[in-house]
């Protein structure tokens, strides 16, 4: 048997990692966080709170005093991560090497460049709602410093916003603010592959003739109506797999048969969409 021992207490009153907005509880979890999203931290991490968190809450006075410094003169981000990986000890030299080099990588980034890969780290956890706060701040962000005549990243970058507000509007079917967006995408990009996108949010609010006619007009999306296309019957194939979707068969037949059961699991299924849908608005 293996045993592990926590450095420091399980604290009472958890700590929120700013830019990922993650809550941990010990120094084992922020050591976690640390080395998995190590890409997604800013200097906003050495701040006051997280050093009295580590001392109040963990009962950590002696590595809260080491760390003091770091945050009140301007230490690096690295430097501080490091010493807190290094005092806990969860990780090898080697881990915390690696977790060194990607920090100093994050670190050449651009403001806007480090947030839009925080924002995008709330797409993929499906918070659409956050995102969108977040990606509507970074466009503001973009045009005050365009209008400033200050230094901004690639213009690949703008079009991967509105890329991923696209998404973040699609995950939420919003199809119609979707398709602006990847359309919008498509244009900052100047590459056809984009269409692929716009064309599919366009497909799941349009008829069948609308979207036979939307393709017929513009020939400029004729070919990426095509990948559309084997892409979509190769989902609608995976889909007929998926467990959800032999739910729904299961659900046909006891409408046919069990009516009762059949209400009963509609309840049931009705009550998870709404939790589902909660969780991604944020409320």
């Amino acid at each position: 048997m293996r045993l592990s021992v926590s450095v420091g207490k399980y604290a009472k009153a958890p700590y929120t990692v700013p830019g990922i907005e993650r809550k941990v509880y010990c120094m084992e979890e922020l050591c976690y966080c640390i080395r998995e999203d190590a890409f997604l931290l800013d200097l906003s991490f050495l701040n006051d709170g997280l050093l009295d968190w580590i001392e109040k809450e963990c009962g950590l006075k002696d590595l809260a005093k080491a760390l003091y410094p770091l945050v009140h003169k301007q230490g690096s981000l690295s430097s501080f991560a490091v010493a807190i990986l290094q005092y806990v000890g969860l990780y090898d030299s080697g881990a915390i090497l690696e977790t060194e080099q990607v920090l100093k990588q994050a670190a050449g980034l651009s403001a806007i460049e480090r947030r839009k890969t925080q924002v995008d780290y709330l797409v993929r956890k499906k918070q659409y709602a956050l995102a969108l706060d977040g990606y509507d701040a970074l466009l503001k962000k973009w045009k005050e410093q365009d209008a400033q005549g200050g230094a901004l990243p690639a213009q690949s970058c703008l079009a991967a916003i509105w890329h991923n507000m696209g998404v973040a509007y699609g995950g939420m079917m919003r199809y119609d603010r979707a398709a602006e967006c990847f359309l919008k995408a498509c244009e900052l990009d100047g590459e056809t592959g984009e269409y692929e996108y716009y064309l599919a949010a366009m497909r799941m609010q349009l008829t069948e003739k609308e979207y036979v006619d939307l393709v017929a007009e513009h020939e400029v999306l004729c070919s990426s109506s095509l990948k559309l296309e084997e892409t979509w019957n190769r989902a609608m194939a995976e889909w007929e797999q998926q467990p959800e979707c032999l739910r729904m068969r299961r659900r046909r037949e006891l409408l046919a048969g069990d009516g009762q059961k059949y209400l009963e699991e509609n309840e049931r299924l009705i009550q998870a969409l709404k939790d589902s849908y909660r969780r991604m608005v944020g409320v």
